[in-house]
């Protein structure tokens, strides 16, 4: 089976587990390994990968700018549902990957590879986005998963065989944890952080300052919506890249949007994850704001009672599924009018929205106020209720 392939598109970060797949591709199935990347917000992490991926063995090298088509077709879709999984986490990872995937699979027919490679372990979630993927958008590609196929059972191993082979290696004992970047957020797993009651180092965080040493003046921003997707930032229109950089950039200096939690991995186990989502947690606030003001109250809890599945599909790798494409129409749908602006106040790892505004507003006021009103016959109330109590009072009447 390993003489079949000659050769292979691979998954490629630079990182530890990639750069020994790389190696270990060439020497064990004797293959071609062309090296895809997908610039999705990682920064100087990129900074010198394809030198890094030709020496270690690489016959091509793809590193492609996917950023805008990252935040405008998978973030702001999330967005859309506020896709939170487990009440807690942003998903940064988990909508990286169908994008990944796809672009490998499209350079894989265009290379006229015989089959594509990641780095996931056997242990986590990312193997089955990725492969989920692969086979949703080519059903006849074939897999390779160094994880599931190899003799190494750790990173200390792998580490040591980078040093026997003479593969640079980002990970050190003195930085004993892996991590994934991009636009949306940075995870840290793993090493120090399996211990779920041993609190992050601080030296660790890389997009923000902690809340303790956040300015201390508030800093105030405007951010207006069309149909559910950021626009602007305080008056200023940008892509859908640059918008959430610079929300990245205000959130990250006020310390908001770190998460520290323990959540279910779609294979079965636990795990602790370490997130920094500064521009990713000011958008699903203010997102919401705008909602509760220009989006109909059954539509919403339609849509809120949705969060839990449509969070669990990107977390677990149904991107491209049929039921996903259903639920993508039905959001734009019902992001319909969910237009207008929002100003919140950032302070100190706090994001608290103080103010919202909409042409497009459900929000009257002459039916709101606890003032005299001219719309709203108070005795029509009475009639709602009793008629609402109706079932309530013959199941209390049958009871005798």
């Amino acid at each position: 089976m390993k003489g079949e392939v000659k050769k292979v598109v691979l998954a490629y970060s630079g990182g530890l587990d990639t750069s020994i797949i790389l190696k270990w591709l060439k020497n064990e199935f004797g293959c071609e390994v062309i090296a895809f990347t997908a610039d999705i917000g990682q920064a100087e992490e990129l900074d010198h990968l394809e030198e890094k991926a030709i020496s270690t063995g690489a016959s091509k090298v793809y590193i492609e700018d996917l950023r805008e088509e990252f935040v405008r077709d998978f973030v702001f879709t999330a967005l859309k549902a506020n896709a939170v999984y487990e009440g807690t986490y942003l998903l940064g990872t988990s909508i990286a990957r169908p994008l990944i995937a796809k672009r490998q699979i499209e350079i894989a027919q265009l290379e006229g590879a015989d089959a594509v490679a990641h780095g996931s372990t056997g242990k986590g979630n990312d193997q089955v986005r990725f492969e989920l993927t692969y086979y949703a958008l080519n059903p006849y590609v074939r897999v390779i998963s160094p994880w599931r196929e190899w003799k190494f059972t750790s990173r200390e191993e792998l580490m040591a065989y980078a040093r026997e082979n003479g593969i640079p290696i980002p990970v050190t004992k003195e930085k004993p944890y892996s991590s994934d970047r991009n636009l949306l957020h940075i995870s840290f797993e793993g090493g120090i952080l399996e211990d779920p009651w041993a609190e992050p180092p601080e030296n660790m965080f890389i997009l923000s300052v902690s809340p303790e040493k956040a300015p201390d003046r508030p800093t105030v921003v405007e951010i207006d919506f069309e149909d559910g997707i950021p626009k602007r930032v305080d008056g200023q229109e940008l892509s859908p890249a640059n918008l959430l950089a610079r929300l990245n950039e205000i959130g990250g200096r006020n310390g908001i949007g770190r998460v520290d939690m323990v959540e279910n991995r779609y294979v079965g186990m636990k795990s602790r994850g370490v997130y920094e989502t500064p521009g990713g947690t000011i958008l699903y606030t203010a997102h919401r704001a705008v909602e509760s003001m220009t989006m109909d109250r059954e539509v919403m809890h339609l849509r809120d009672s949705l969060i839990p599945k449509i969070s669990e599909l990107i977390y677990y790798g149904y991107w491209f599924s049929p039921e996903m494409d259903v639920l993508k129409k039905a959001l734009d749908e019902m992001q319909k009018n969910v237009t207008g602006a929002v100003r919140l106040k950032l302070y100190k790892g706090n994001c608290t929205v103080i103010g919202r505004k909409s042409e497009k507003s459900l929000y009257h006021g002459a039916f709101a106020t606890f003032e005299r009103d001219t719309v709203y016959n108070q005795k029509d109330a009475e009639g709602f209720i009793k008629l609402n109590a109706l079932r309530l009072r013959i199941r209390r009447m049958m009871r005798g």
